[in-house]
């Protein structure tokens, strides 16, 4: 993994803890939710406060997130922001704890500056023993204060302020003023300088949760459905009509295309598209080759498309049947062949779509990540950790292909790769997925 990490892969953009001050506030916030400190005197924190390198120290990769479960938080700058986050079991914690930041910047400039803020994403339940416990999450709250409640004590000094100007004998009452001269001491002036977190429930509507084997939760769509990436016990008794796995490709297909979720990435002959499903194609063959021992490291200073191509001629009767699916979509795509047909059993079926541009377009494009899995790239942007755990089981000469490639074409212009892949960023009037009467042209067999 250290390949990763060493071309900007893998716990890349992290905020770096290396001064005195920082590490000292940083412990004294770790002692006051864990009861534990780090002895390291420099390390990095994603976007809740998790560092990697504790994380070792301790033994605990979750140490911020206690079973996986109600996620806790140490900010000790706003920066965090553009962090990722590296310990979560649901992939709605980064947006939430994202926008939470943003929405109460200047207050935690503010706070931040003496001491780290700490905090927890509060949802109904403590523990996710069983699948079923999972549709119990239906909010999330953001709890958050200073170590020394400097938030706290100043909601108790502007309600004592509100009641000395509003009780006609509050002038008199000497244990009143004297409370407000000693949290004062703490707070400072909150008349001229307020300290107020916006309060704020964000809801727990569709998401992921890497609990159970991994789990897709569909629930604020007209037909709620599971869609699980394995059957742990306990899946059936889940109270939704729909449950998949991802042996059940006919039905998520089917669920997938009549929630109007995913449309063609191909829907009429464009080199511009055919370039899409091109670089697809060499990654399958990449692979292949890879898995059959071929050393790639030798080839690697000019993996150009002619090289590629002898590559293919080389092992063209061990491509898979992903390959062959594609390279009928490419054909059409690029003026050189009919119009394919393919259906969902087919294993090339979920590498032709994308995700519509609605408020659950990461989720969507995270699953088809999943259920297409030879396309590298798509995996490392949409979905990190099934990326890392595929990694870690390729032959080394794959690996160092991939690192190069994601750090040479993809992360030298990512928002322009992101486009290409998956469409504009959705507007406000995507926002809500509407009915969209338009037929995919590949021949979509639903009927099971």
């Amino acid at each position: 993994m250290m390949r990763l990490v060493r071309y900007g892969l893998m716990f890349g953009n992290l905020y770096e803890v290396s001064s005195e001050a920082l590490v000292s506030r940083y412990n004294r916030a770790l002692k006051h939710l864990i009861g534990k400190e780090t002895k390291l005197t420099e390390f990095h924190i994603d976007i809740c406060g998790y560092s990697p390198e504790i994380g070792d120290e301790l033994g605990d990769d979750l140490y911020l997130n206690p079973k996986g479960c109600n996620q806790q938080f140490i900010l000790l700058a706003t920066e965090q922001k553009t962090a990722p986050l590296l310990s979560s079991k649901f992939s709605r914690s980064r947006s939430i704890i994202k926008d939470f930041i943003i929405d109460n910047e200047e207050e935690l400039f503010a706070l931040t500056a003496r001491e780290a803020v700490t905090g927890e994403l509060v949802n109904s339940v403590f523990e996710v023993s069983k699948p079923s416990d999972l549709l119990r999450i239906n909010q999330i709250t953001i709890e958050a204060d200073t170590v020394t409640e400097h938030v706290a004590f100043a909601e108790t000094l502007q309600g004592h302020i509100n009641r000395f100007m509003q009780e006609d004998d509050a002038w008199w009452d000497d244990v009143l003023i004297a409370d407000m001269i000693e949290i004062g001491k703490t707070t400072g002036d909150i008349t001229r300088h307020p300290i107020q977190l916006s309060p704020k429930t964000y809801d727990q509507g569709n998401f992921y949760t890497a609990h159970f084997g991994g789990m897709y939760i569909f629930r604020d769509v007209k037909f709620p459905a599971v869609i699980a990436r394995e059957n742990p016990d306990g899946l059936r008794d889940m109270d939704v009509d729909r449950i998949y796995t991802f042996e059940d490709r006919k039905q998520i297909a089917e669920f997938l295309y009549r929630q109007n979720l995913i449309e063609l990435i191909v829907t009429e002959q464009s080199e511009d598209d055919a370039a899409i499903i091109q670089q697809k194609l060499d990654f399958i063959v990449i692979a292949t080759a890879a898995s059959l021992g071929d050393d790639l490291g030798k080839k690697m200073g000019d993996l150009s498309r002619q090289h590629i191509r002898a590559i293919a001629r080389e092992y063209s009767s061990k491509l898979p049947e992903e390959y062959h699916g594609l390279l009928d979509i490419n054909r059409w795509a690029s003026h050189k062949g009919r119009y394919p047909s393919l259906d969902p059993v087919h294993p090339a079926y979920f590498y032709a779509f994308r995700s519509k541009p609605h408020k659950d377009r990461e989720l969507v494009n995270m699953l088809l990540a999943e259920l297409s899995p030879l396309d590298f790239r798509q995996l490392f942007i949409c979905h990190k950790q099934a990326f890392y755990d595929a990694y870690r089981g390729w032959p080394d000469p794959k690996r160092e292909y991939v690192a190069r490639f994601l750090a040479e074409e993809y992360m030298i212009d990512k928002v322009a790769a992101r486009e290409s892949l998956f469409g504009p960023e959705p507007t406000m009037e995507n926002l809500v997925t509407k009915k969209d009467p338009f037929v995919p042209r590949v021949k979509v067999r639903y009927k099971t």
